[in-house]
């Protein structure tokens, strides 16, 4: 089969006028970067505001080293969509440097099912992760200027609340000593990666232009010698991080390699953030089209979660069907299996322990129908495929072989299909895992007891105080977004399947206030990954004429 490039570049896309308008968008609305992605003016000309198509959610099972493909199986399904003569889009997260030269690779899919153009969704796309990651460190440089020159704010350098950012894996920024030009230290420090910094989270749930300056105005940049939370607005630097954004809060837009529209934007990591693509992208997706696909990061434990606690809340969202991914070669491996490519019947069963809790969770936690998409590979055999729908049937979910990255929309038909019929039917009741009236430590409870099925929450002694500091200046009721291992339920990455009788364990908590929402940092979990012994960039080359290679 030949490479995502070569895919890619076979393929003659439309012009991103003509990929706007069969979403009836006007070329007025329309802010172009070359021929093949715009920035859309949200709500433009021929939007109907009190009109939402119906929006299906694609999760995942716990992630193995194999790879599962959820942003393959969400552009092949809305291409399915479209091929079935149904009016589909896509509403997708933008990619991170991180992990584009990390270990990842891209996030724009692969072979027939991708998004394009593919290198340059995946590096610089529009500027938005620069935009935020400036506005960030802006409201970084005030604070510090303002320590500096001991103004009235009367900051206390030992207590500032909010980090620098970058869009890159750097372990040497985990910590860092602030000086004075004179040498004298004036603080510790820690970067996080842009894709976990408040301002990506505010970016993301925010409405619109005004909610967004709303936001900004309440992010709490430290607290004062007495203790006293200092918020953004006193640092009188809101409105300038709201200009750097201003032309970044438009959204995206993209196509398949098939043509169907697709809304890239925004970029959060579900382990270490909420995980989902902006609250503006997925409305513009909703308006414009009767069927939006989206997905949300990681397994279902992180990513879906926190789509339905967070942002579901905040943008007043309703799942009409969930599709989770997996594949046979993933459930081998949290079965123990070493070579994935054998058949092995024994490890299967025992790594599907791991796809029945997510079906679990996604039907009785949340109420939502749930379709199992099993991302095809040519080592997979039928005995095994045959394992996977029989157990899927008999937990109240159907299993359907998707083979989009071989086939694109073609691949997806049969799962097309069968997500059509759920989502035109009875339109599900969604339950929130917990109410945002329980106090914080029953939500985090709710959370680890109902879906990662742990016995006990064990705070520790700094995430004690911090939740005592956070509930006495006030800030009660907020969503909770937990920081934890995309690798397992527990808190420990190395434990696979479906694991019981463990505690969980946070070590931290940190306040979100102009995203709205608490973090809680699970295990060893921290805000800025690093680099791997072999990571992605080793394997990338660009020719003299330009041509990129290794980005996927």
């Amino acid at each position: 089969m030949p490479s995502d490039i070569e895919i890619a570049e076979s393929v003659k896309l439309k012009p991103i006028a003509e990929v706007a308008a069969a979403l009836g968008i006007d070329e007025n609305a329309l802010r172009s970067y070359g021929r093949y992605m715009a920035k859309v003016e949200p709500s433009g000309v021929g939007a109907d505001a009190a009109r939402r198509g119906k929006l299906i959610l694609v999760t995942a099972i716990n992630p193995t080293k194999s790879g599962e493909g959820k942003t393959t199986v969400s552009i092949g399904l809305a291409d399915a969509m479209r091929r079935l003569g149904k009016n589909a889009a896509l509403a997708l997260r933008e990619p991170s440097l991180g992990p584009v030269f990390g270990i990842k690779g891209g996030a724009a899919g692969g072979g027939y099912s991708q998004i394009a153009p593919m290198s340059e969704i995946n590096l610089h796309f529009t500027g938005d992760f620069n935009a935020i990651e400036k506005a960030n460190n802006l409201l970084c440089a005030a604070i510090d200027n303002n320590i500096f020159f001991n103004t009235d704010l009367n900051l206390d350098p030992g207590r500032v609340a909010f980090k620098r950012c970058t869009d890159m894996n750097d372990r040497a920024l985990r910590n860092v000593d602030l000086r004075n030009a004179d040498g004298a230290p004036i603080r510790r420090e820690s970067f996080n990666i842009t894709a976990a910094s408040e301002i990506m989270a505010i970016f993301c749930l925010s409405k619109d232009f005004s909610d967004l300056k709303r936001r900004l105005r309440e992010v709490v940049a430290g607290y004062d010698k007495q203790g006293n939370a200092v918020k953004c607005e006193r640092l009188k630097c809101a409105d300038a991080m709201a200009i750097l954004l201003k032309d970044a809060l438009k959204p995206n837009l993209v196509q398949t390699l098939e043509g169907t529209p697709a809304f890239v934007h925004g970029g959060p990591f579900a382990n270490i953030a909420h995980g989902c693509n902006s609250i503006i992208a997925t409305e513009e997706a909703l308006r414009r089209a009767d069927y939006a696909v989206t997905e949300a990061g990681f397994g279902a434990d992180l990513g879906a979660e926190k789509f339905i606690d967070i942002k579901s809340r905040a943008g007043g969202f309703e799942v009409a069907c969930a599709v989770l991914v997996a594949t046979v070669k993933a459930l081998k491996a949290h079965g123990g299996a070493e070579r994935l490519e054998k058949e092995d019947l024994t490890a299967l069963k025992k790594g599907m322990s791991n796809l029945l809790r997510h079906i679990s969770n996604i039907k009785d936690v949340f109420g939502l129908p749930v379709v199992v998409a099993l991302n095809y590979f040519s080592t997979d055999t039928e005995k095994e495929i045959d394992v996977v729908k029989i157990a899927c049937r008999e937990n109240g979910a159907e299993a359907v072989v998707s083979e989009c990255f071989s086939k694109g929309g073609a691949g997806g038909v049969k799962l097309a299909e069968r997500v059509l019929s759920i989502a035109d039917g009875e339109k599900p009741a969604m339950k929130f895992c917990y109410e945002l009236g329980d106090g914080y430590i029953e939500k985090l409870e709710k959370i680890a007891k109902k879906i990662y099925r742990a016995d006990e929450i064990l705070l520790s002694e700094r995430a004690q105080t911090r939740l005592t500091e956070i509930e006495n200046a006030g800030y009660t009721g907020l969503p909770v977004c937990v920081a934890k291992t995309q690798y397992s339920f527990s808190d420990n990455p190395e434990v696979g399947c479906a694991p019981t009788g463990f505690d969980f364990h946070i070590n931290d908590i940190e306040l979100r206030a102009g995203a709205g929402f608490v973090v809680a940092l699970a295990g060893n979990m921290i805000l800025m990954p690093a680099l791997s012994r072999n990571p992605g960039y080793e394997r990338m080359s660009i020719s003299y004429d330009g041509v990129i290679r290794g980005l996927s």
